[in-house]
């Protein structure tokens, strides 16, 4: 899945290659292979200079840099909530990947696993953790397989384990397999997961960072985010926030799928706009076909008109302002062929049976527009349906513990909102 050379603001993506640049290695899983390319050169730096773990919180606060896994948060304001006098602290790496559209996270194991060790290394360095896993999806075989080699070979060369590079910090990483559940990527339900427990998300407060896995204070950051670490620490903060925009610094990996001529995954700085991405790196629609809507952040994110594709940049600021999101970055195209009410059908049907059950609003939201939505697609609906569609998605948002209620709630209204019309084909 090669990066498309275009100019941009003056430079070629290939430029913005940050964790890409690893892409069309000879054996890329290898640790040979990363330390060819500055792998290892942060950790090592970090551990022998002695850094102060607050000068590298602070380091990744003024990077800006925000999780890339869906919400955005200050990845080192994240690390900052950590009691520093807690005894026992624990790095959580998502990796459950479970958003339909979405392989960024896999694809990064694919090409350099070896990234997504160094970055949990120091990041559990930076606020003192002693132990962390790698939460990873049970289906992802090859990915499991490539992770836990990159983890054997860290510890054969003494970047894991007791005592790493003689500087006194002990660090030990295991991976583990979760069961295909898409609620366990909440990071509220992947530690019940982890702990043993049905996958269900958990009130807050109390938040990880004070009250976490085994009750711990705990970090959970994504793929993504962990990969790019090693980067910043090499090049430093201003270096990350020349990429980017001043609320969205640095660069994003998307994910682009639907009926292009060239799908796959792109790095592009946030801030890239969003027509562009798809004409350009995606090279635009196959057969000639026109653009009717795009879901810009992955299934949970509210749908975009071809019209507001225009104007659109991908930053989360913008997309928020759109009244949709940045989410985890699956850009999926939909073309004028496709008809909307066959895209609730399967969007619903995806919501409705990944329900984890626990809050009311949720599981009979999802249950209710997961049948209407087929009643609709089937030709048995009536025009009051596409009311009680919206009705029903309006009553969920934001009434539940964890975001799936919401993640459900909004294609459905921006759909029934957005393209009411076809709609009405179906029942006359």
């Amino acid at each position: 899945m090669p990066l498309i050379k275009r100019e941009y603001n003056g430079k070629s993506p290939e430029d913005f290659r940050l964790v890409l640049d690893f892409e069309g290695m000879e054996n890329p899983q290898g640790i040979d292979a990363y330390k060819s390319k500055k792998g290892y050169e942060a950790l090592t730096a970090v551990l022998k200079e002695k850094r102060k773990p607050d000068d590298l919180i602070q380091l990744v606060k003024d990077s800006g840099l925000r999780g890339r896994g869906g919400a955005g948060f200050p990845t080192g304001l994240k690390w900052g909530f950590v009691p520093k006098d807690a005894p026992e602290k624990y790095l959580l790496c998502n990796f459950d990947e479970g958003e339909p559209g979405t392989y960024k996270d896999r694809y990064i194991t694919e090409i350099s696993p070896h990234m997504l060790v160094e970055g949990m290394v120091i990041s559990a360095y930076a606020f003192g953790a002693a132990k962390s896993y790698v939460y990873l999806r049970g289906e992802f075989y090859d990915e499991i397989g490539w992770t836990e080699k990159a983890i054997r070979e860290a510890y054969d060369a003494g970047f894991l384990g007791e005592n790493i590079l003689g500087s006194g910090f002990t660090h030990h990483m295991d991976v583990y397999t979760g069961s295909g559940a898409y609620i366990c990527g909440e990071e509220t339900a992947m530690i019940s997961s982890l702990e043993g427990k049905k996958g269900q998300p958990k009130l807050k407060p109390p938040f990880p960072a004070v009250a976490g896995y085994l009750g711990k204070p705990t970090v959970v950051n994504n793929v993504e985010t962990l990969a790019v670490v090693p980067w910043i620490v090499r090049n430093g903060a201003e270096a990350y926030r020349a990429f980017g925009t001043e609320k969205s610094p640095g660069t994003k990996l998307f994910n682009l799928s639907g009926p292009v001529k060239n799908p796959g995954c792109f790095e592009v700085p946030l801030g890239y706009p969003l027509k562009r991405f798809i004409e350009e790196e995606g090279g635009g629609l196959l057969d000639g076909k026109k653009l009717k809507a795009v879901i810009p952040g992955g299934a949970s994110a509210p749908v975009l008109t071809a019209e507001e594709v225009e104007n659109i940049t991908l930053d989360y600021e913008c997309l928020q302002a759109a009244g949709s999101m940045l989410g985890s970055g699956a850009v999926i195209v939909i073309p004028e062929d496709v008809s909307m009410v066959d895209v609730l059908d399967n969007l619903m049907h995806f919501f409705k049976s990944e329900s984890c059950g626990q809050c009311t609003p949720c599981r009979e939201g999802t249950g209710w527009l997961g049948s209407m939505a087929h009643s609709l697609a089937a030709g048995h609906g009536q025009a009051s349906d596409v009311e009680r569609v919206a009705a029903i998605a309006s009553q969920m948002a934001g009434k539940t513990i964890c975001a799936f209620s919401d993640a459900a709630a909004g294609p459905a209204m921006s759909i029934v909102q957005k393209f009411p019309h076809e709609f009405q084909s179906r029942f006359g």
